[in-house]
This record gives C-alpha cells, structure tokens and sequence, in this order.
C-alpha cells in the first residue's frame, strides 16, 4: 500500500506581524512563494513591511539578492487584519507572542477559514505541540516549524512533530524548508525542544551568576564571548530574544519537567516584572537608550 501524497506548499500564510512573523514572510516571498501576513493591529503590518524592505535592502547591498528580486517578493506579500485571508494557503504559520492561551485562541478562530487540506504550524519555540495540535481539529496536519531569528540570517528550522502528526505534513514541511534554503534539525516534542531546552536555562544560569553577585554584566558577557568563543554573551543574547520569551520558556521547562534545575531566577522575573524585556523595551540587562548600551547591572 502506498503512503499518502506529500502535499505541496505553494502559497504561505503567517499570522503576527512581529520580529519573527515578518523575518519567516520575508524568506517564504524571497524564495517565490505568495504570503498572506496577517495581524490584528494594521500598524503592525506597516512596521512589518518597513522592517522587510530595510533588510532586503541589506541584502541587496551585499549583494544577496538583486533589487528586481526585491521587489518580486515584496509584491508577494499581502497584509490583512483577518483570517479570511486565509481562505486558499497551504499552510498557515502562527507566530504570535509564547503564550498557550493566545495561540490556542488563534487557530480557534483561524480553522473555520481554511479549507480542509490546509497544513497548520506553530513557530512556538517551547509548548507542546501536540497540545496545540490537540484543540485544532486537524491534529494530524499540525506541526512545529520553529525558525531562528533572526529569520533571514539564521540558516536552522526546529521540525517538531506532534504525536499525531502524519508523515505527509512532515515531508511537506521538510521540502518547504529546503526550498527556503534552511537546514531542519528535527525534535521530539518535549518542552522546548532542541535549541532552548540547552540555550535558555544557560541564560537562566547567567542571570543566577548576576543576580549571586559571581560577575557583573559586562564581566559575565565577556567570559562566555571570549572564554568560550560565543559570538554574544549570554545577558546580550537574552535581551535580543527578549526577557520576556526567555521567562515563558522557564516556566515552559519548569512546569513540564518538574525539574528545579530549571526554576527561573529571581532576578529574570523581577526584570519582567519592571518591564525591562531587553532591546524591544530599550532597557533590559542593558540600556539601549545610549551608545554603546550601558551595563544595568
């Protein structure tokens, strides 16, 4: 008996118009592949648009890609506030803020506009898709396709399977990333996968060594850059994920595998608390109101 067709993925739509959703339309358009970005806040989608242009823009004066493939892919891109956009993708990508309740509340609303064979994912960096998949109605074409920002430079896909997800979904999703130029690397689906399950609790560690008083900011940052050849210290990295996602993907690990190794420090909460996410709030382990950002710590 022979397996069932691979589905093929020719048009993309992805929903929130943030750091990630507007880094993975721009490499589905840039790689021929119409996208429907959808938001709920239209002024998201303009910001989302300005930020595409300026990073092809980079592209192109690296020499990347050329101005006419600039403005092909742009041309690609259609902006929308609501989910009847949706109406003939392929697949659909939800890449809005890590947290459960909202994403199970979006593919709630999303699935009623899909037709029946439309392939649904999760850029979720930690929650269990299988949960996820669970609340859609169609558990068995649900999936994790986890991208790294930034999206247009980082060459990795996480590729998380559900336990119902089938194999057409995955072979579909693996032919998508090689068309977008990406390396998958594939998980089980565990809290948090691969790359946060080993990046985040070093974050978490760092921000201990802080918060113990083993190192400042600057000295912590620069033992891991140049004690252990990281291309940005570990406090850095956090405020350009966010402090905010950093803490999600804790409580994520701490919840799912009830392990205190994972607890999130103290210090990471109370920086959440402040509002000090990082870079997006100007202010987190550093302040990115002066130049070069200052040590907060």
């Amino acid at each position: 008996m022979t397996g069932a067709a691979t589905p093929m993925i020719a048009k993309v739509g992805v929903i929130g118009a943030g750091q990630m959703g507007n880094g993975i339309a721009h490499v589905c358009a840039l790689a021929g592949l119409p996208v429907v970005l959808m938001d709920v806040k239209a002024e998201a989608l303009d910001r989302a648009l300005a930020v595409m242009g300026k990073n092809m823009d980079r592209q192109v004066a690296k020499g990347a890609i050329s101005a006419e493939d600039k403005a092909a892919a742009v041309g690609r891109i259609r902006l929308t506030t609501g989910y009847e956009a949706f109406a003939d993708c392929d697949l659909v990508i939800e890449a809005a803020t890590e947290k459960e309740d909202v994403k199970r509340a979006i593919f709630k609303a999303l699935t009623p506009h899909l037709t029946p064979e439309c392939l649904l994912a999760s850029n979720t960096s930690s929650i269990s898709i299988t949960r996820l998949g669970a609340g859609t109605g169609r558990p068995e074409k649900f999936i994790g396709i986890h991208f790294m920002n930034p999206v247009p430079v980082m060459k990795l896909i996480e590729v998380i399977r559900g336990i119902a997800t089938d194999e057409p979904t995955f072979e579909a999703v693996q032919a998508l990333a090689a068309k977008l130029g990406k390396t998958t690397a594939v998980s089980e689906d565990f809290p948090a996968f691969i790359v946060n399950r080993i990046l985040v609790p070093r974050i978490n560690e760092a921000v201990y060594a802080l918060h113990e008083g083993v190192g400042s900011v600057a000295s912590i940052d620069m033992a891991l850059r140049l004690g252990a050849n990281h291309p940005m210290g570990p406090l850095e990295l956090a405020d350009f994920i966010g402090l905010d996602t950093c803490l999600s993907i804790m409580q994520v690990l701490h919840e799912g595998l009830a392990d205190s190794k994972y607890r999130p420090c103290p210090l990471l909460v109370k920086y959440v608390e402040a509002g000090w996410l990082g870079r997006k709030a100007n202010r987190g382990f550093y302040d990115y109101t002066q130049t070069p950002p200052r040590p907060t710590r």
